[in-house]
């Protein structure tokens, strides 16, 4: 069985924000400032601007503020301690996709997917559509978003669509369990991550606690995009490489598919499905103005 699965849309409020401190209470020393090469998780704490700042989830390279993607509650003003940085500068500002573009590729998506979401997800992975020529930039950033276009039916899905399946992702054999429940470990988000060793491997790597939260994946924009770059960038699933090794490293969009969702899809397996992803990077490569190079299929 795949380790991906087909999709439904299910999309819960967001988290509740934290409350500043008032200006009535007294400020608190300044902790450790800010450091822009610094990775924040949910709970650790940084001064900037003479303010005091908790990081809600996984971060980096994005200064705390009350705009952006949400991710800083302000804690209030303090003094002394920490000394404010400048903020920070590179990283991935340099997505190749812009918002009209991807509004371009994505015109049913739903809300929750947004662009912001996406754009504070890929910053977690600075080697992410920025390795390589420009052309391959985009070619890569074409493959990602077509492979997940398929799986999300164009951004439209965030939970898999056949409730019968959702028991069937709770791998017994691993040592922690299914803490969350049998069928909590259902396909979630852009490339829709399934079964609980995967929910593990994902938070560990992202300082999220996915195992005990999946649900995170169908609530948060931002951490569902980070499973699905996480994915693209770490996992070889049935494949031989990870889906970004196989752009940057010229192998070609139909490695990314058996790495994807070979072991269904490949070989002859299911050839409606590839045609169906390798459709949807010839599209995208058009928009980005690039060509969509050679292996297309698997």
């Amino acid at each position: 069985m795949s380790i991906l699965a087909a999709v439904s849309v299910a999309v819960a409020g967001a988290a509740a924000a934290i409350m500043p401190m008032t200006a009535s209470q007294a400020a608190e020393a300044c902790v450790t400032a800010y450091s822009g090469s610094q990775v924040y998780t949910g709970g650790m704490r940084a001064s900037y601007n003479s303010h005091n700042w908790t990081a809600k989830w996984w971060t980096q390279g994005e200064a705390p503020s009350t705009g952006g993607s949400g991710v800083w509650a302000d804690n209030g003003a303090c003094g002394g301690g920490g000394a404010t940085t400048a903020p920070p500068t590179g990283g991935n500002s340099g997505f190749p996709v812009s918002e009209a573009q991807f509004n371009q590729m994505f015109p049913n998506r739903i809300g929750f997917y947004s662009y912001a979401g996406l754009l504070d997800a890929v910053k977690k992975f600075p080697a992410f559509t920025t390795t390589g020529s420009d052309t391959v930039r985009k070619q890569e950033a074409a493959a990602f978003l077509a492979n997940v276009n398929h799986e999300s039916g164009g951004l439209v899905y965030v939970e898999e669509l056949n409730q019968a399946n959702w028991p069937l992702y709770c791998d017994r054999n691993q040592p922690y369990g299914c803490p969350a429940g049998q069928s909590a470990y259902h396909g979630r988000g852009p490339i829709q991550l399934s079964w609980n060793f995967n929910y593990k491997a994902a938070g560990d790597a992202l300082g999220i606690d996915l195992l005990n939260n999946p649900d995170r994946v169908k609530n948060e924009a931002s951490v569902a995009y980070q499973t699905a770059v996480w994915y693209w960038m770490t996992q070889r699933g049935p494949g031989t490489m990870t889906p970004h090794d196989a752009m940057v490293n010229s192998r070609g969009f139909g490695e990314t598919i058996r790495s994807i969702n070979g072991s269904l899809e490949c070989n002859g397996g299911n050839p409606a499905q590839v045609q169906s992803r390798v459709d949807a990077y010839n599209r995208f490569a058009g928009i980005l103005g690039v060509t969509p190079g050679a292996n297309l299929y698997c």
